[in-house]
């Protein structure tokens, strides 16, 4: 694994031909799971993939999230293609785990890595063949075909609530909570009911937090991880080519099945389906103890946050609230805007237009993995992109190096 300082980094050419993009590395931005599962998979197909990463090491995302997160999906449908995840981690796999496994792959496949490189743009070179990508240092790097990994973690979001500059009470993200033991004894307010939000709400319970109140603008739909031994995600991957309306009926009865009625706590079952607003980017919240501490009364469902005025929280119904804190768990931006934002390649959301294999009819070799949040499983889906993108390049290259025919 090579470093910032590694002298390899390859100059941007002067002025090369197109018959020559074949020559050029593939470049991967990002070192988390899916940055590294693309290097593989195209080193596997003889391409040269170069990994550039922001951070000092793989997997910087992992290492930043909360200490009590663990996959949602099994150890067996989240390995990166070419290593298994080591049975002894378990079969939920925890986050320290997740961040060993990523640096054992990188090491294990001898990945091409550069670290502490910050890609600002990518945009055509003046010859119009490959892309050029603009870096911390000033480099100029110059690849055959630029696959963005960045994240769908990358920038964490922050509704414009009124007030909020003024607020004087502790506020943080939830992308900086870590553990409970700041809040023992405290009053918190938890914003927003993801899975992220949903999780540390029980981990603040736990870890012995007076009062804790969770704000729920839209009541999700909620899903046992695990029932009798079958996960969740084992269902999520069966149904994800059947219709949707199909889905949402099968999962509607799964809930009243498995899933206790929590309206008289604040959480009515969703009107809309649950595969319809997943494809619309929000997965079920998969219980790993919500559930049991709402109906507890240990974990409190209040209205959603409308502003924050003189020191205290105002919700959409009016009431005002003093938490001691108040921890955002109200997601991320993709934060694409700045990279590839000037190339028409993102929709009104800052989403990538297309993903996996397909690339934009305007960016040809540009390619998106990691953009969506799919019900069968970040990983195992990472893990199939890379595949597809890796064999994809490869023909592409392959029909570079080909004659001209006539």
């Amino acid at each position: 694994m090579a470093d910032s300082s590694d002298s390899s980094t390859p100059a941007r050419p002067s002025a090369p031909s197109a018959d020559r993009l074949a020559d050029r590395p593939v470049y991967v931005i990002g070192g988390g799971p899916g940055g590294l599962a693309m290097a593989y998979a195209l080193r596997a197909r003889g391409v040269r993939a170069i990994v550039l990463e922001k951070s000092d090491g793989v997997g910087a995302s992992w290492r930043r999230h909360y200490d009590r997160l663990r996959l949602h999906t099994t150890r067996r449908l989240s390995a990166l293609p070419g290593l298994p995840i080591p049975r002894r981690f378990g079969r939920w796999v925890s986050r320290d785990n997740v961040v060993r496994y990523l640096e054992k792959y990188a090491e294990r496949h001898e990945l091409e890595i550069v670290t502490g490189v910050e890609v600002s743009r990518v945009e055509r070179p003046a010859d119009g063949s490959g892309w050029l990508l603009h870096a911390s240092g000033g480099r100029e790097l110059t690849g055959g075909a630029v696959v963005v990994a960045t994240g769908f973690n990358h920038t964490p979001r922050v509704p414009d609530w009124p007030g909020l500059e003024e607020y004087g009470g502790e506020f943080l993200h939830a992308g900086e909570y870590r553990n409970a033991g700041p809040y023992a004894g405290r009053d918190v307010l938890v914003v927003g009911v993801g899975n992220t939000g949903a999780e540390i709400a029980v981990d603040l319970v736990e870890g012995g937090a007076s009062r804790v109140r969770l704000s729920v603008r839209t009541a999700p739909h909620i899903v046992r991880r695990s029932t009798a031994g079958w996960a969740a995600q084992y269902s999520s991957v069966l149904v994800r080519h059947l219709p949707v309306g199909l889905v949402d009926r099968l999962a509607r009865t799964m809930a009243r099945l498995s899933v206790p009625d929590l309206s008289a706590h604040g959480l009515p079952r969703p009107g809309t389906g649950l595969y319809s607003r997943a494809k619309e980017g929000a997965v079920p919240v998969l219980d790993v103890g919500l559930v049991d501490a709402v109906r507890k009364g240990r974990v409190e469902i209040v209205a959603a946050v409308d502003a924050f005025e003189e020191g205290k929280v105002v919700l959409a119904d009016g009431t005002r609230i003093s938490p001691d804190a108040v921890v955002a768990a109200t997601g991320y931006a993709r934060g694409l805007e700045g990279l590839v934002g000037h190339l028409d390649v993102l929709d009104e959301r800052g989403r990538p237009v297309v993903h996996g294999a397909r690339t934009p009819q305007n960016a040809p070799d540009l390619y998106f993995t990691g953009f969506t949040n799919p019900i069968s499983g970040m990983f195992r889906e990472l893990a199939i992109d890379a595949e597809r993108i890796a064999r994809r390049v490869a023909r592409s290259a392959a029909g570079r190096n080909s004659p001209i025919p006539g």
